[in-house]
């Protein structure tokens, strides 16, 4: 089955909520044009709706924002600590899956990857806090398994290097499509492989 792009924000892939259409339509927006650049009623065209409509989902643009970026975050926090769980007691098994999943979900969602980037900062302080919380707690699912294999270092140093790879790998907004999407995923999981175990 293929993937539709920056699905991510759909709890169910094939059958996405109006208001999960709406997310994803802001995401593609705000990652074309920057979320200040992008109206209410930009994104209600987008779905087919009025700009009014928007409302009845989102009390604004923020909020549409807010939760494309909670969501996300969560998933990815969720996400990880399912991988490394279903991956057994081998820090290497578990790095491989940390890596594939962090792979799939660059490749898949390239809106979203762009849109965090650069509109984290728009977001009000509080979400953004709240944002940043569920971030950190996926590191640290990263962290854990990088101190496994690398039972030397120092946990800021392990830290440094799941940034590092979280870098190569979001990398892909820029770089995919240059390559097939199954090049694209084996390229960058053996270069976020060789980064995590350098």
């Amino acid at each position: 089955m293929t993937t539709t792009r920056d699905a991510a924000l759909h709890a169910d892939v094939d059958r996405p909520s109006r208001r999960e259409q709406i997310l994803r339509a802001a995401a593609q927006l705000f990652a074309e044009r920057g979320s200040r650049a992008v109206g209410v009623d930009d994104v209600g065209a987008a779905v087919g709706v009025t700009g009014p409509a928007i409302y009845r989902h989102f009390a604004s643009k923020d909020a549409m924002l807010a939760e494309m970026l909670l969501r996300i975050s969560e998933r990815l926090a969720e996400g990880g600590r399912e991988r490394v769980a279903a991956a057994g007691a081998d820090p290497a098994a578990q790095l491989r899956a940390l890596i594939g999943f962090q792979v799939d979900f660059a490749l898949d969602n390239p809106a979203l990857i762009v849109v965090h980037d650069r509109d984290l900062t728009s977001l009000p302080e509080a979400e953004a806090g709240q944002v940043r919380r569920l971030q950190r707690r996926y590191v640290e699912v990263w962290v854990t398994v990088l101190a496994r294999l690398h039972p030397g270092a120092e946990a800021a140093a392990c830290r440094a290097r799941a940034h590092a790879v979280f870098g190569l790998i979001n990398s892909t907004p820029h770089s995919a499509g240059r390559l097939d999407r199954a090049a694209m995923a084996a390229l960058l999981a053996g270069m976020a492989w060789a980064a995590a175990t350098a």
